[in-house]
């Protein structure tokens, strides 16, 4: 891990995000951060904040685990597992990802992208579209 202290702080904001924490991990959002993920492109931290707060309507339990953290100080990498349960399911989904993070010189986040695959984490583990996914990604496979 980074011996960022301002990265450290983030990693630990994510790891421990539960509904009552939101508020303290928006607090290292710049006003005018710009959020990026596969469904959702907002600006400002009301609308980042709102993001991560629908999160915990969607899903139970979700946790995010940083498994490694690469930075300077102005940028950072975080490769992460996003663990969760569908509502009324007892089966642990789990999403791998990364999140690249611009930082300004009064570290802040200012930009925050996550990159990963819906149609591969998400979409296949769903029952009708999964086996469509499935079935797609068959015939494209090279053989």
């Amino acid at each position: 891990m980074s011996e960022n202290l301002f990265i450290k702080d983030v990693v630990g904001r994510f790891e421990g995000l539960n509904l009552n924490t939101v508020d303290h991990l928006i607090d290292i959002y710049s006003n005018d951060a710009v959020f990026k993920d596969p469904f959702n492109e907002v600006t400002g931290r009301t609308a980042i904040k709102k993001i991560f707060t629908h999160m915990f309507e969607q899903v139970d339990q979700p946790q995010f685990i940083v498994l490694k953290d690469i930075s300077t100080p102005h940028e950072a990498c975080l490769t992460w597992e996003f663990r969760f349960y569908f509502k009324n399911e007892r089966k642990q989904q789990v999403i791998k990802g990364c999140s690249w993070l611009t930082i300004s010189q009064d570290s802040l986040i200012t930009e925050h992208r996550d990159y990963w695959d819906a149609a591969e984490e998400l979409y296949e583990k769903l029952p009708l579209i999964g086996a469509i996914m499935r079935l797609l990604k068959k015939k494209l496979r090279a053989r």
